[in-house]
């Protein structure tokens, strides 16, 4: 997974929908705890870890993994 929503502070505001240059973030069907639909992630492959998401969330819900480079051995 490289993006996590904490779905439970999600107030659906569609920041991130709006940022998101893969396009891949949609509202959820479903209602969280405050009645909001939460965001989520459509394809998490399609994802490129840019955090452009992440940086827009004015309320600090999304977190972005990015994968480890693996470093090439010196010989």
């Amino acid at each position: 997974m490289k993006v996590v929503f904490n779905e439970n502070y999600c107030k659906g505001c569609s920041l991130c929908i709006a940022f998101c240059p893969q396009e891949i973030i949609s509202l959820a069907k479903r209602i969280n705890n405050k009645g909001y639909r939460p965001a989520e992630v459509k394809d998490q492959n399609k994802c490129t870890s840019c955090t452009a998401c992440a940086v827009m969330c004015p309320d600090n819900v999304i977190t972005v993994y990015r994968p480890i480079k693996k470093r090439s051995s010196v010989s």
